[in-house]
């Protein structure tokens, strides 16, 4: 049943050669096949594999208007009309996932059900290596609070040591001076001076954190709308350290979300999301995502905005099948094909050693299946994620000690100073 779910619908209608006339349905995309249903009888009248196609035209011709047609294998061409809400967004859709080519879950499936060693040593290995990355990123996140609870104290110090000279400045000033205390021109000038390297450093530290944050975690191509059906266009989701970012097929930027700013992830489907952004007084900002390589940066997501990420019931359909990268089954190579084909047939028990070819050696040591494969994939960019959060945050941290350090001096400086103006005043 899930393996049937389609991934997107749209009412339209199918030109039946054979009889000459149009009957209206409903036109669904699923993981490797496009199907259209009859209305009416609730008959397929046109199913074909991803794999199969051989191209998507948008034509019009003197009786057919508006029409989307998929030319298959065998020279069978197919015509849908009347699309909703337009054949610009089937074209669209339908073009991304037959260029990436959609791969069928039963070869996940079966590669599932006879797990080799080898792959799963290599899955325990990159989860080890998971969980340590994640608990030093937990002791670099409680570090990096004590540093900055570190700068609160060294800010309230600096507060109280410009109260201190305040205070000095009025006890050294003279009995005959009207105004109390003496000029702050040259103290202003300094504390100016004092304001502007602190400017400066804060300066370089902002662009030496935009460096890191602005790196490109995932990418992948994606048809994007921002809100409704009816504009999906082609485009790119890119996932960074600190934002995602939308843009266009020539790589312009449409919209940036920062991390503190996107308030909702709805995951429709392994392969379809919306990202929202919610103000009050005036409209969301919404932007909708269809690709094929979806489930690569939803792995990411759910990391990067563990709480902020909600499954709808949609996404129930497709559990039971592994998310996996467009590919297709049928266009295995000649060399699969003949290992498949020699992994069947029956090797000797006992084989001298110099006679075993180079194909017999990769039959007898079983190799990573394609599922374990995906999921080690899906390990990877997450050990990137989070390497990323860590270097991030070691940076931030090494501008925060050198932060730390000129300030500990210029308090240092400070405190000597006002210790020997207090004892002139003695």
């Amino acid at each position: 049943m899930s393996r049937d779910t389609a991934i997107h619908s749209w009412p339209g209608s199918y030109y039946i050669n054979s009889e000459k006339r149009w009957e209206s349905g409903t036109l669904s995309l699923t993981r490797s096949t496009v199907r259209f249903v009859s209305s009416q009888s609730k008959e397929s009248l046109a199913s074909f594999r991803l794999s199969r196609i051989m191209e998507i035209k948008m034509e019009s011709s003197s009786f057919i208007f508006s029409t989307l047609t998929v030319l298959e294998e065998g020279n069978v061409k197919h015509w849908f009309g009347s699309l909703k809400p337009n054949r610009v967004v089937v074209y669209n859709v339908l073009e991304h996932f037959w260029r990436e080519r959609l791969l069928s879950p039963s070869s996940e499936a079966r590669g599932a059900e006879s797990r080799p060693s080898k792959g799963r040593e290599l899955i325990n290995l990159v989860a080890g290596a998971q969980r340590r990355l994640e608990d030093t990123g937990r002791v670099l996140s409680h570090q990096g609070e004590q540093f900055d609870n570190m700068m609160q104290g060294l800010e309230k110090i600096d507060s109280d040591l410009g109260v201190a000279d305040k205070l000095l400045s009025e006890l050294e000033s003279p009995s005959w001076w009207p105004f109390g205390k003496l000029p702050w021109k040259a103290q202003q000038e300094a504390k100016a001076e004092d304001a502007a390297r602190a400017a400066a450093a804060a300066a370089a530290a902002s662009a030496g954190r935009g460096s890191s944050r602005n790196k490109v975690i995932s990418s992948i191509p994606a048809v994007v709308s921002k809100g409704g059906d009816s504009d999906l266009k082609p485009g790119c989701l890119l996932v960074l350290v600190s934002s995602l970012e939308v843009r266009d097929t020539n790589c312009q930027l449409l919209h940036r979300f920062e991390r503190n700013e996107i308030d909702e992830i709805r995951v429709h489907s392994p392969y379809e999301i919306t990202v929202r952004q919610r103000f009050i007084g005036k409209p969301d900002i919404c932007y909708r995502f269809l690709s094929a390589k979806m489930p690569e940066a939803l792995s990411v997501l759910e990391m990067q905005y563990k709480k902020k990420v909600e499954f709808t019931g949609e996404y129930t359909a497709f559990k039971a099948t592994p998310l996996s990268s467009p590919c297709d089954t049928e266009g295995t190579t000649w060399n699969e094909g003949l290992l498949q084909k020699c992994q069947e047939t029956e090797l000797p028990l006992e084989v001298p050693a110099g006679e075993l070819s180079q194909l017999q050696v990769h039959v007898l040591q079983p190799s990573v299946s394609q599922a374990e494969a995906q999921e080690l994939k899906q390990m990877l960019m997450q050990l990137k994620n989070l390497a990323l959060e860590a270097e991030t945050e070691l940076e931030r941290q090494d501008e925060v000690l050198d932060v730390l350090t000129s300030s500990t001096d210029r308090a240092t400086m400070h405190i000597e100073k006002h210790t020997c103006r207090m004892k002139r005043l003695l």
